[in-house]
């Protein structure tokens, strides 16, 4: 009984002792360290149109952009590609000062050329403008004599020309080192709009069955004539004959 109540006397001690020695454990062991991706800072990805909204103004840009799927095009590259890109982006003025109807009447093809004409496949910065090499390469292609553009460098001025048109670059409107989004005061429109293309050369008419068993035969000669000659050939037979006849005849009278 009284082992007991000691035992009973000694047990909040036992417990305290045990409370005490696990929280100096706790206090004593280090914090987990956060993971790299918690401390990472979550950037959404480089979307060309929401960068052109809210530079503001490039409505009509915008619209061409995603109608012809040039925008995920885009996007999709700068995700998959360490080269870069550089887009020059003509604004809403620019697009008005084309002459009326023009934007209309470009077909699909037409409009994604368009675009694809505005955007290098490399990041140039502004300081990298003066080294380029004429013409430059664009995404639409590399015909010298329809897609040409070349720019020229002074200063601080960028220009460019198509054949077609002239323009200015305006201003930076994005970049960071892997795109880069310039404004240009005009629409660049590519020569391949304005010159006609040269027609495919016609094919050479194929000669008929009757022609080409002709062409093997040899010339053919008229029956007509076969027979003229054989009945010429019989009349001199009998005349031949006849005189040679009144030729005896007359020689045996003699005799």
């Amino acid at each position: 009984m009284v082992m007991m109540k000691h035992l009973l006397l000694a047990l909040p001690l036992v417990l305290v002792i045990c409370c005490y020695s696990t929280i100096t454990t706790l206090a004593q062991s280090p914090a987990a360290a956060p993971s790299a991706e918690a401390l990472a800072p979550s950037t959404p990805p480089t979307d060309i149109i929401r960068i052109l909204q809210k530079a503001g103004g490039f409505t009509t840009l915008i619209h061409l952009l995603q109608t012809t799927q040039v925008s995920t095009q885009i996007n999709s590259q700068l995700l998959n590609s360490n080269g870069g890109l550089t887009f020059f982006a003509p604004n809403d003025n620019a697009f008005s000062s084309l002459k009326p109807g023009l934007l209309n009447s470009l077909n699909d093809q037409q409009k994604n050329e368009l675009i694809q004409f505005h955007l290098l496949p490399t990041f140039v910065s502004t300081t990298d403008f003066a080294t380029l090499s004429n013409p430059v390469r664009t995404q639409a292609g590399e015909n010298p004599d329809r897609l040409a553009l070349n720019v020229t460098s002074s200063g601080n001025q960028v220009n460019f020309t198509t054949g077609i048109v002239n323009a200015t670059l305006g201003g930076t409107v994005y970049t960071d080192h892997q795109l880069a989004v310039y404004q240009v005061d005009k629409v660049l429109l590519p020569r391949d709009f304005f010159v006609a293309k040269t027609p495919a050369p016609a094919p050479a008419p194929e000669k008929t069955k009757a022609s080409k068993k002709k062409s093997a035969e040899g010339p053919a000669v008229p029956k007509a004539d076969d027979d003229s000659a054989a009945v010429t050939l019989k009349q001199l037979n009998v005349m031949f004959v006849s005189i040679a006849v009144t030729i005896f005849a007359v020689a045996s009278f003699l005799l």
